[in-house]
């Protein structure tokens, strides 16, 4: 496992998000570690393929990254065969939290693979704000981040494009937008594959494709 990928999910347990919001990475949970590590398999993972785009989308759900540490995914793509690409699938050290039981799959993440797979394109996938923003008092439940919460996640996805050498960073949906927009970063913008985006986040993809994105 590379030493930038382990001192980059370290960093990611260390930061303290405030109230309503969950760190799935702290160490103070030790079902943490699971996802930690899941973290650093899907990076390691994804290092080796060098992909030249990352798409950064809002927030983790409490039915997908949430449960699984892994950005864009949900219980059945862990528990699954490798998709096309050959990203995720048995023997690689994916493991789900004893939490993950009965927790119904996350539908973003399912919807968002089968896109990714028709257009043929495999970006590095992270949030604005990497960890859960939930109501107050309600845990399994999601909310949009604040500003002052997203600010919190630009240095992370900032490391991750130098650290891959992303040559295109593509903002998935408004947060996303407004978040890489108040670093500094004039990113182009996708329509989000939740609630009904599917057809426009794909449109998006291949009108990038179309327009030379390198992948």
């Amino acid at each position: 496992m590379s030493a930038s990928i382990h001192g980059f999910v370290k960093r990611l347990a260390a930061v303290e998000t405030g109230p309503a919001c969950n760190n799935f990475f702290n160490y103070s949970v030790p079902a943490n570690e699971v996802r930690r590590r899941n973290l650093e398999i899907y990076l390691q993972e994804m290092l080796d393929r060098r992909p030249g785009v990352l798409l950064v989308g809002e927030a983790p759900g409490f039915r997908g990254m949430r449960i699984t540490g892994v950005p864009f995914t949900n219980r059945t793509i862990l528990e699954g065969p490798a998709n096309s690409f050959g990203v995720f699938g048995p023997g690689k050290g994916y493991v789900l939290p004893p939490e993950a039981v009965g927790v119904a799959a996350e539908p973003t993440a399912t919807v968002l693979w089968q896109v990714l797979e028709e257009v043929g394109l495999l970006p590095l996938l992270w949030s604005a704000f990497p960890w859960h923003p939930h109501q107050p008092g309600k845990p399994l439940s999601n909310r949009t981040p604040r500003p002052s919460e997203t600010k919190l996640g630009t240095p992370f996805w900032q490391d991750l494009a130098e650290l891959f050498g992303i040559s295109s960073i593509v903002a998935v949906g408004n947060v996303a937008q407004h978040s890489l927009q108040r670093s500094g970063l004039a990113a182009p913008k996708i329509r989000h594959p939740a609630h009904g985006g599917r057809s426009g986040f794909k449109h998006g993809l291949e009108q990038l494709l179309e327009g030379g994105i390198q992948a």
